[in-house]
């Protein structure tokens, strides 16, 4: 036979669990709770969508920067031709691919590192 008071008792348990788990919880009067330190706390920056879009630019700079300075500017640059005379994304690809002053500065360095 299920005895109902202990499923009811086992499911608010199970609730309380939860939202401690989520950091709710009961806090008295004059103490010292979540709510105290949450509001001491730094609120965190959002930077929505420019974040990732920064990240993924520095990537590709950063991907294109080892490259050139692993084959050399003379082969990337015959690659860049190549691309150019492809397809329209081989021409996309090109444009995304072309050795700006930040990649030149930074295949440098990496060339130094690298040699």
């Amino acid at each position: 036979m299920v005895d109902r008071n202990m499923q009811n008792f086992y499911g608010r348990l199970g609730r309380i669990e939860r939202t401690h788990e989520a950091g709710g919880g009961f806090e008295a009067d004059g103490t010292l709770g979540m709510s105290y330190y949450n509001s001491r706390r730094r609120p965190t920056r959002r930077f929505g969508l420019l974040g990732p879009l920064v990240l993924v630019a520095m990537t590709v700079i950063a991907i294109k920067a080892a490259v050139l300075a692993t084959i050399g500017p003379e082969r990337y640059e015959e690659r860049l031709v190549a691309l150019h005379a492809g397809s329209s994304v081989e021409q996309g690809g090109a444009w995304v691919l072309q050795a700006d002053p930040l990649t030149v500065a930074l295949a440098e360095r990496l060339r130094a590192v690298i040699y």
